[in-house]
């Protein structure tokens, strides 16, 4: 017992009940076992002495959960419902395999919640900002149907494109960004290292400095506060954008069109929404939840307000008896051939094939644009670049024509 340690934990019984309290044991792993047998799950495990280690975050920082890592959760839970084990034994072994914090403490309590006799479905709403809604409305229709299994399966299916997806633009925008990112970085290097010497020969050498050469000079003095201030301008941008589209419709409405009218990436940007919006509704289709629902699901998961918008729309052509492709050809955002085989899904019977093959067309639609899209930014990104730095070494230089006239009339 002289090499026991004591922890600090959170659990939660069958019945729902938390309760706090201390426990000595020679691991953390071995403090989760013994409780698990008193029937309690851990919801926090803290070695004493080491709460201020193990506890403090900064608000809003690594308490996200990466696509990825709930596409391995998603497949991994698949895998275990499939081959028989039961929801609780999954989600126990789940949690133990799962390195992100934010999930492990979800799928604890999604675990406590279950086995105190709650659906799989209504334990993960409660988590509504770590598992998406497409994710529990799926789940929650494989309940219904008897088919939990069969709808892990297709989520597991859904998240490993999306993350596909995503890698493959993010891969087709990292040079020009790189790029970009050294552009500034080689801008501020001759504002603070380059100009000042420069203007140490022009007073020297003597003359008057052109307009733009003195802005470059006065920039370069004033570096030390420019720099800072630019790092917090864009920081504070960048966080009031993220907030406001959280919290304004309107404002992700307006940037959502915006986004689908640019020049180079709104095709880009549209092909995306369509892959998503079809893989999703499909999906939704496909395990059974009601087509009321599942436009509903689907106008928030494809990440556009502007699909969203129209869904609504769609929705109330739905309730009123007329065929969802009718009501999609009042809106521009959905291409001519996404409704064209949306309808003849609907005269066959086989919308949820459809939208299935529509959804693979838009995938290879999405990767193809990706590539074209990485091909033609990088020579741009490269001129952009030599341009900007060239220009500065020309304003530079200027200064020197004036001093050559000077030295030639004296």
């Amino acid at each position: 017992m002289a090499n026991n340690k004591t922890f600090a934990y959170n659990t939660v019984d069958a019945s729902g009940k938390k309760a706090k309290g201390t426990i000595e044991a020679p691991n953390e792993a071995a403090a989760t076992h013994m409780l698990k047998q008193r029937g309690e799950t851990p919801l926090g495990l803290v070695e004493a002495g080491q709460g201020l280690q193990r506890e403090l975050k900064i608000p809003g920082f690594g308490t996200k959960v990466k696509l990825k890592e709930l596409a391995v959760f998603a497949r991994q839970f698949a895998t275990m419902t499939s081959s028989g084990m039961s929801l609780l034994r999954s989600l126990s072994i789940m949690e133990e395999q799962t390195s992100s914090p934010a999930l492990k403490k979800a799928i604890a309590e999604v675990g406590a919640d279950v086995s105190a006799g709650n659906g799989l479905s209504t334990s993960m709403a409660k988590h509504d900002r770590i598992f998406p809604r497409l994710m529990i409305a799926m789940i929650r229709a494989g309940e219904t149907g008897g088919m939990i299994d069969k709808a892990l399966e297709q989520i597991a299916d859904s998240l490993e494109k999306d993350t596909a997806l995503r890698g493959k633009i993010k891969s087709a925008l990292t040079y020009p960004a790189i790029v970009l990112g050294f552009t500034f970085v080689l801008i501020a290097a001759m504002l603070i290292f380059i100009v000042p010497i420069f203007e140490g020969m022009f007073k020297n050498l003597g003359g008057e400095l052109p307009a733009i050469t003195q802005f470059l000079v006065t920039t370069s003095h004033n570096m030390w506060w420019i720099g800072p201030l630019a790092l917090s301008i864009g920081f504070g941008t960048a966080i009031a954008y993220k907030r406001q589209l959280r919290a304004s419709a309107d404002f992700r409405l307006k940037v959502d069109k915006l986004k689908l009218r640019m020049p180079v990436f709104g095709q880009l940007f549209q092909k995306l929404a369509m892959s998503r919006y079809a893989r999703n509704l499909g999906l939704l289709l496909n395990v059974g939840v009601p087509v009321m629902q599942a436009l509903a699901v689907v106008g928030e998961t494809t990440g556009n307000e502007v699909i969203n918008i129209a869904m609504q729309d769609i929705q109330g052509t739905v309730r009123n008896g007329q065929p969802m492709s009718s009501a999609m050809r009042n809106h521009k955002v959905f291409p001519a051939m996404v409704t064209q085989m949306i309808e003849v899904g609907e005269e066959s019977g086989q919308i949820s094939q459809m939208l299935d093959k529509v959804a693979d067309f838009y995938d290879r639609e999405v990767d193809s644009a990706a590539e074209s899209l990485a091909a033609s930014i990088e020579p741009i990104m490269v001129l952009v670049m030599g341009a900007v730095v060239g220009g500065m070494v020309v304003c530079l230089y200027l200064p020197m024509f004036t001093i050559y006239q000077n030295i030639q009339s004296s």
